[in-house]
């Protein structure tokens, strides 16, 4: 049996769909009372009430899960989430450890968490690689895959600029996105494999510095905005100036950011 937490989230309602048709039995981990017919899933798909901050819930959660994909994440505490995960499993596992299926980010060990600037600004990354030391010390078979940022991610953070009459765009900044599904076709790949530790990077095909990619999104959209480029200070920042949130070497994601725009936004 799979668990999936954060089953309903932007990643974890795409991995679910996968485990299911290969076969598996799928528990969905929420925060909230959920339904098969609220999130439209397949027969074989149960919904649990839990939350990893407060642990409440994540005992009943793990019990019996084979294989645990974690998807679930937030604006902070990514880290103290995968404790509670951990030991809950732990508990839960005896002889037969659940194996561990993590999501992280490309970049995760590469951008500084020196100071509050570089927290507040690109802390998310300080988060994935705390959750990553988490589950690989944890003693539970594991397997973590980082990814590049989601299709989905960067058209939120576009809709978002687009809002403002002067879109100030971080100079000197680029990005790699990737499609969630695919992302997800390859963690229930992992899931369904044995535990194999980092496993290579999935990344999108294509880098486009940060003004191409809201330029796009403009076009896509019918809209006009001036730009005003924004020098960002920190290590981090320069850290990601510098491509350490990018893996050109695995831009093997074949989704564009083009396609993604073609689908999703309309004028």
């Amino acid at each position: 049996m799979f668990l999936v937490t954060g089953g309903t989230g932007t990643l974890g309602r795409l991995v679910v769909p996968q485990l299911v048709q290969a076969g598996g039995k799928v528990r969905v981990l929420s925060r909230r009372p959920r339904s098969i017919a609220d999130e439209g899933a397949a027969e074989g798909v149960e919904y649990v009430v839990g939350d990893l901050d407060t642990g409440q819930g994540i005992d009943a959660a793990v019990a019996g899960a084979e294989v645990i994909v974690h998807c679930a994440g937030g604006r902070k505490g990514d880290g103290d989430k995968a404790r509670t995960l951990v030991r809950a499993a732990s508990r839960a596992g005896g002889s037969g450890a659940p194996h561990l299926v993590n999501i992280s980010v490309v970049g995760a060990d590469r951008v500084p968490q020196d100071g509050r600037i570089d927290r507040t600004m690109f802390g998310y990354f300080g988060m994935k690689l705390d959750a990553e030391q988490v589950i690989a010390g944890s003693g539970l078979p594991w397997t973590t895959l980082r990814a590049t940022q989601f299709h989905d991610l960067l058209l939120m953070v576009a809709r978002a600029m687009a809002r403002l009459p002067v879109i100030p765009v971080a100079t000197g900044m680029s990005f790699q996105p990737v499609d969630a599904g695919e992302v997800a076709a390859l963690l229930a790949e992992l899931a369904q494999g044995p535990p194999s530790g980092l496993v290579p990077d999935l990344a999108g095909p294509r880098i486009y510095p940060m003004a191409e990619l809201v330029q796009r999104y403009l076009r896509a959209a019918g809209k006009r905005r001036p730009f005003v480029s924004v020098p960002l200070p920190g290590r981090a920042a320069q850290a990601v100036r510098d491509g350490a949130n990018l893996a050109p070497e695995r831009a093997v994601g074949r989704r564009t950011w083009e396609e993604f725009l073609a689908e999703r936004v309309r004028r």
